[in-house]
């Protein structure tokens, strides 16, 4: 294989970050306090972001910053400073999905590479084209592409434009995000990050006769969810993706927790890393898949890529949740880990553990003592600092999980 295939990862705070590149990714994209298209996360200052960019650099791995809202008229004064404080921190490229943002980055920050933004709708080798001769580096096409125009794009497009694409998480109802409903029942623009999910809710008609009395949509006792679009897993299917022409895997995801970073990011490297080493005698390793389901998400599809759709959840709005973490390994000492706690766990609990060698296995918990030394037979109290005995020796970065 010619070219190392970009595993890219979410981070919206710095715990994010850091699971991200504990577990392999190569690249973090990730947002400074204005202009990025999550405003629920916490976002980086520009001292945090010095900070992890330093951090990434030190591993080989590599910083974007998302600049991909769609501005307004007064924020357009505020860019030009902006782009030039985010330059100084050395970070390695702007996702942006404006072409006045793009002009704007290219002159005050003209030493950072530009990444054209899903947000922008890239579904054609014309457009794709259009930006590499306006400067940007790589495309961010639109997830509403199947594999056979991937490969057309990328046989009619320069072999340095470089194509990313998604590959794991939510997806969203309207066309590569460009999406009305929240802004329309809540006042939140969906376009300038602050997405309510309306998608998600469910709804049921009323009639203007029946003042009061509501009917489902279907007959079903749920109800029915008319926009609730499946989670994107492409997993099994890392092969199709590379010999389409990708050349960087994109998980979803800045305003999801650490955990999710951490068991998406480990998967997709664990897959990509076995597909480089196998070629085409690749399989997908059994707990690789089985990884994705101790994540919280909605039901997996393929979402677009072979030419159909990711169909929607109709029955919930909700996740599957099959399990929680229960702790975080801070280190480990004399036979014994230090662990923070997340959720209650017992001694005697069989817990699965996500190392940060990434292949998972199972232990029991033999004690458990508290910041006094005593020993108790459970971890009840939310970030409390333990120490524990496992049949399995468990290190520093480790995430303990169980069952549901």
């Amino acid at each position: 294989m010619s070219k190392r295939i970009e595993l890219l990862s979410p981070a919206g705070d710095m715990e994010c970050f850091n699971s991200a590149l504990n577990f392999g990714a190569d690249a973090v994209y990730l947002a400074g306090k204005e202009f990025g298209m999550r405003t629920s996360s916490k976002n980086f200052s520009i001292n945090e972001l010095k900070t992890a960019v330093k951090t990434a650099h030190e591993k080989n791995a590599k910083v974007y910053v998302t600049c991909n809202t769609i501005a307004w008229n007064e924020e357009i004064n505020r860019l030009p400073e902006a782009f030039e404080e985010l330059a100084s921190a050395d970070i390695d490229a702007f996702i942006i999905a404006d072409l006045g943002v793009l002009q704007l980055a290219k002159k005050y920050a003209p030493n950072v590479a530009v990444h054209i933004s899903t947000q922008a709708g890239i579904v054609n080798y014309a457009a794709a084209n259009a930006f590499y001769e306006l400067g940007a580096k790589r495309v961010v096409l639109a997830r509403e592409l199947p594999l056979t125009e991937i490969e057309v794009i990328r046989k009619n497009t320069p072999e340095d434009l470089e194509i990313e694409c998604f590959v794991h998480g939510a997806m969203c109802v309207s066309f590569s995000g460009r999406c009305i409903i929240s802004s329309a029942m809540t006042g939140r623009d969906a376009n300038r990050g602050d997405c309510a999910q309306p998608c998600r809710w469910k709804y049921h008609l009323y009639e203007e006769n029946r003042e009061g009395q509501f009917f489902p949509v279907e007959e079903a006792d749920g109800g029915t969810y008319l926009y609730n679009s499946r989670d994107l897993c492409m997993i099994e299917h890392i092969p199709e993706l590379i010999k389409a022409g990708v050349t960087s895997f994109k998980i979803e995801g800045r305003a999801k927790s650490a955990y999710y970073t951490a068991v998406t990011t480990n998967a997709y490297r664990k897959a990509i890393d076995a597909y480089e080493l196998e070629g085409d005698d690749f399989k997908l390793p059994i707990w690789i898949k089985e990884e994705l389901d101790k994540i919280s998400h909605r039901e997996y599809s393929t979402g677009f890529y072979f030419g159909n759709e990711p169909g929607q959840v109709t029955e919930n709005g909700g996740y599957i949740r099959n399990y929680e973490v229960v702790a975080v390994c801070e280190g480990f000492q004399n036979g014994e880990s230090k662990v923070t706690q997340r959720n209650r766990f017992f001694t005697g609990d069989e817990v699965d553990v996500l190392p940060i060698n990434g292949i998972p296995f199972c232990t029991k918990i033999l004690e458990i003592r508290n910041q006094w030394d005593s020993i108790v037979d459970s971890a009840p109290h939310a970030m409390e600092k333990l120490t524990v005995k496992t049949e399995t020796p468990i290190f520093e970065g480790a995430i303990l999980r169980k069952r549901r």
